[in-house]
């Protein structure tokens, strides 16, 4: 525990006899991010997106609530991309750290576990990039930045019917990661819907790091499959689709909204030229405080931000206004904590970055999603949007 805890519950047994409320002067918010592992670059678009914020909220003197002027600091856990990583990572940042929120972790392999000891421990969490929904399901103190693969999968399902008016699908996917596993099953569905039993032809699954995906796509090949669909991240995105095409696949190849890293095209070069993938946010041709946010973050550290970091931002915006519409804050964390989660709950018309959102009772936003695509000269080009 730390130090200050020591100093403040010294002050507060002192003062209590004299019926005064004594509250800290800081607000602490937590930042889970996969800083090392297997994709240090979401960690990074997380955790720049994150200071990018407090800048802000420093330049303007702190975070004013029920009249008070409160200052905030960041304490940031790296969960090193893996599930148990996260875990430890959360209950650090709630019994050590005596952390207000929660802002991440991003993947759903990481997010649900976390999000299953913020709600025991009573503290609200914010997942910007989760999109499963056991993330949120019945955790009412766990709230997501994003929309869900219940509608993602549809989405991309009836886009590939809609814009190539194909019939036969295939798709690989790890069968060890909650997100990639969850979307497989989702898009199967929606595509089965869309074109009966068993135009899913070839459904290929692999393991977490593997790297050698020839078996699966010589399968897929030979399917007579008109489509691939693969949600896998950045890291494995190049490898499959480079792989496919040395195999002599020359169908279109759809991704998913983990395909949003900028390392996406640095590691998967012209083999991934012209492909689709749905996604929360397009940087190009982006308006308004979209836009702004863009410049300012690639000119701060030179590159085009993600929806990891997109998200980031609207996800600490969101955090911030629900700890603004907390009205005051007593100084015992447990019930600060529950007057966030609870105003959370009530945000309603939030106008962030990745468009406007409201949440449902159960912690996930009603909002958009957008399909883009990635052009000749390796930019992700708004395609279109496509709403609940």
């Amino acid at each position: 525990m730390k130090s200050r805890v020591l100093v403040v519950a010294i002050i507060s047994f002192f003062i209590a006899g004299l019926g005064v409320c004594f509250a800290a002067d800081m607000i602490y918010i937590g930042v889970n991010a996969p800083l090392t592992g297997d994709i240090p670059k979401v960690g990074e678009g997380t955790k720049f997106a994150a200071q990018m914020w407090l800048e802000d909220v420093n330049a303007a003197g702190g975070i004013m609530v029920g009249g008070k002027k409160y200052k905030v600091e960041l304490v940031i856990e790296d969960n090193e991309s893996k599930a148990e990583s996260a875990v430890k990572a959360n209950t650090k940042l709630i019994t050590e750290e005596d952390v207000l929120a929660i802002v991440g972790p991003q993947s759903s392999k990481q997010a649900i576990p976390a999000g299953g000891k913020a709600n025991e421990l009573g503290t609200p969490m914010v997942s910007p990039w989760s999109t499963n929904p056991d993330t949120t399901k019945d955790r009412p103190f766990v709230f997501r930045g994003c929309f869900l693969d219940p509608f993602q999968g549809p989405v991309v399902a009836k886009f590939i019917k809609k814009e190539f008016g194909f019939t036969k699908a295939a798709v690989l996917y790890d069968v060890a990661s909650d997100y990639p596993k969850g979307l497989a099953e989702f898009f199967k569905s929606a595509w089965e819907e869309l074109n009966g039993p068993g135009s899913v032809v070839a459904y290929e699954s692999f393991t977490t790091k593997d790297t050698d995906f020839s078996s699966q796509l010589t399968k897929i090949n030979n399917s007579g499959a008109q489509v691939l669909f693969t949600p896998q991240y950045y890291n494995e995105v190049a490898l499959i689709v480079q792989q496919a095409h040395q195999l002599g696949w020359n169908k279109p190849i759809v991704g998913s909204d983990s395909w949003g890293s900028a390392e996406t095209v640095k590691l998967c070069g012209k083999d991934c030229y012209g492909l689709f993938f749905s996604t929360h946010y397009a940087a190009a041709g982006a308006k308004g405080a979209t836009k702004a946010f863009i410049d300012r973050y690639n000119k701060k550290h030179g590159y085009v931000p993600d929806d990891v970091a997109a998200l980031t931002w609207d996800a600490m915006r969101i955090v911030q206004n629900a700890i603004q519409g907390a009205g005051r804050l007593t100084g015992n964390l447990e019930k600060d904590r529950k007057a966030v989660r609870n105003a959370l709950a009530k945000i309603k018309d939030f106008d962030g970055i990745t468009g406007g959102m409201t949440f449902t009772e159960d912690g996930d936003p009603v909002k958009c999603a957008v399909i883009v695509r990635i052009s000749d000269a390796g930019e992700f080009e708004f395609y279109k949007s496509v709403c609940p």
